[in-house]
């Protein structure tokens, strides 16, 4: 079977909602991504798989643009500076038709005013302290 790419990751900075507002993806962050693209397209099909592309890279475009907002949780008890972000939070704004139930959890830092660090995007069932990883500090 064919694996499809996950979200462009060819640049370490992607644009986010205005020229302004950046993101970037850690390792780790676009290993989650491509599995979670895979999974989903293995159980559920292309056209999921392509939903819930366009799901993510919304969500990652307003935690670029809006780190700060009301949807987010500060998770400093997790490592400093740390917050997530619940797809679920950005479900009408994929572009593609919207996705019933999102699953998973971005963990991101602002890495500069201006930056976003995607740090990993995990399942909303996974115990962020036990399934975060080496988070390294900014």
């Amino acid at each position: 079977m064919q694996t499809s790419t996950p979200i462009s990751t060819a640049s370490p900075r992607h644009l986010a909602i205005n020229s302004m507002a950046r993101y970037r993806l850690s390792a780790l962050a676009k290993t989650d991504i491509a599995s979670i693209l895979r999974t989903s397209e293995e159980r559920w099909g292309q056209s999921t798989r392509t939903r819930y592309q366009a799901l993510l890279a919304a969500a990652m475009r307003r935690v670029a643009s809006r780190p700060q907002d009301g949807a987010t949780v500060d998770r400093s008890d997790l490592s400093p500076g740390l917050r997530s972000f619940h797809l679920r939070h950005s479900r009408d704004h994929g572009g593609e038709a919207a996705v019933a139930n999102p699953v998973h959890v971005i963990f991101y830092r602002k890495a500069q005013s201006n930056l976003v660090e995607i740090v990993r995007v995990r399942h909303e069932r996974m115990e962020p302290s036990r399934h975060l990883g080496p988070v390294v500090e900014p």
